[in-house]
């Protein structure tokens, strides 16, 4: 049955499972739904100040989304080209966790963890400086980060532009720091005990897609480092996870305790509308299976869209590489008893490749539809899924 998102929002916090752990595509509208969540729960913060430490860690939701990155901004030094800065908007939060609570050291520590030990970034010190009109101007401290690459024999490379998923692994560990500092806190049963009672009104962190341009090998390991960090947690907080990665959703459900938590597929109907489906079984997320399952589905209701040969294709990537095979293709030679057919290996690359100005229509035609079927039909005969 379709719902609005925030409909599901309020499914969610009905819910009184420790973990809740959804998958969905990307585009789906994940980060949409964090942020009903976030309204359904604090309703009273106001939109442009949503990571604002008075109207977050002091209330009732901690929250990591797409609009967390939104806070660090480069300034590429286009004139010189000689010092390239991660800066930071103005904001309480960061604030409080670097001044307040002295938390750059864990941050440093965390992030080197999952990238290169000797890839360091520098918080800055407070500084003044003169601005364009010749007025100067004070910098705060903790307001930019600069990353070095130290070589031993005390020889860095200062001021490096650091990647697209280095900078989106820097921006979750400060969100992981905190999250570690919460959970430390709140664990605390007594709360005239805590070192503070910032989190006492902390009921829920929902967490929206967290790193995932990482490699796999550190990928699992920050779901294992999450997984165990919520299961350290004694506290009543309760725990929201959204992810468009297999491979992160998958670690995360082997690694929480059985019971504790409960899991589902976000799928978007159309605009405005969604299903969040219930995953009732105890086996992980078998992802080419789903996405065997939604090819199905669409051809008993007749809505075979262009998209659905981009997940055939990736099934026969997962299908291939588990069974060795160079690539997809080689397993159309068994399927077509013989070599694949030009029309059929041009219409699913085609068709799951948007560089190709075609895919700009959604629609299939009817031979590509009866194509797709066939493919399906003789891939689930030659290979025997269930």
């Amino acid at each position: 049955m379709s719902a609005s998102l925030t409909d599901i929002a309020q499914q969610l916090k009905d819910n009184n499972k420790i973990v809740q752990l959804i998958y969905a595509f990307n585009g789906t509208g994940k980060t949409r739904l964090s942020r009903e969540f976030r309204l359904l729960v604090a309703p009273t913060i106001d939109s442009g100040t949503e990571l604002e430490e008075s109207e977050v860690v002091s209330k009732k939701i901690l929250y990591y989304n797409a609009f967390t990155e939104d806070l660090f901004y480069w300034d590429n030094d286009l004139e010189f080209d000689a010092e390239p800065k991660l800066k930071i908007h103005a904001n309480s939060f960061t604030k409080w966790i670097f001044e307040e609570q002295g938390q750059d050291r864990n941050i440093i520590s965390n992030f080197q963890h999952y990238t290169d030990e000797k890839l360091t970034p520098y918080f800055n010190e407070e500084y003044t400086n003169e601005n364009k009109n010749g007025k100067n101007i004070t910098v705060e401290a903790f307001t930019e980060v600069s990353f070095s690459y130290e070589r031993g024999n005390d020889e860095r490379s200062n001021n490096i532009k650091i990647s697209k998923g280095e900078e989106s692994n820097f921006i979750w560990c400060v969100f992981y720091s905190l999250l570690e500092q919460v959970i430390d806190v709140l664990n605390v049963a007594e709360p005239n005990d805590r070192e503070t009672n910032q989190f006492d009104q902390l009921e829920y962190v929902f967490i929206d897609d967290p790193v995932s341009s990482l490699d796999d090998n550190h990928l699992i390991e920050l779901a294992v480092d999450l997984a165990q960090l919520i299961k350290s947690s004694n506290s009543d907080l309760k725990f929201i996870v959204t992810t468009h990665n297999p491979l992160f959703y998958n670690v995360l459900h082997n690694e929480l305790k059985k019971g504790t938590f409960k899991k589902y597929f976000l799928k978007k109907i159309e605009i405005g509308e969604y299903e969040l489906n219930t995953q009732s079984n105890d086996a992980p997320f078998s992802y080419h299976l789903f996405l065997k399952s939604e090819i199905e589905n669409a051809i008993e209701t007749g809505q075979l869209k262009k998209y659905h040969f981009n997940f055939f294709r990736n099934i026969l990537e997962k299908t291939s590489t588990f069974l060795g095979y160079d690539n997809w293709g080689e397993l159309l030679f068994r399927i077509t008893d013989g070599s694949p057919k030009p029309y059929e290996t041009r219409i699913i690359n085609i068709s799951s490749h948007s560089k190709h100005s075609g895919d700009e229509v959604a629609e299939l035609s009817d031979d590509d539809k009866r194509v797709l079927g066939y493919l399906l039909k003789k891939i689930n005969e030659t290979y025997q899924f269930k």
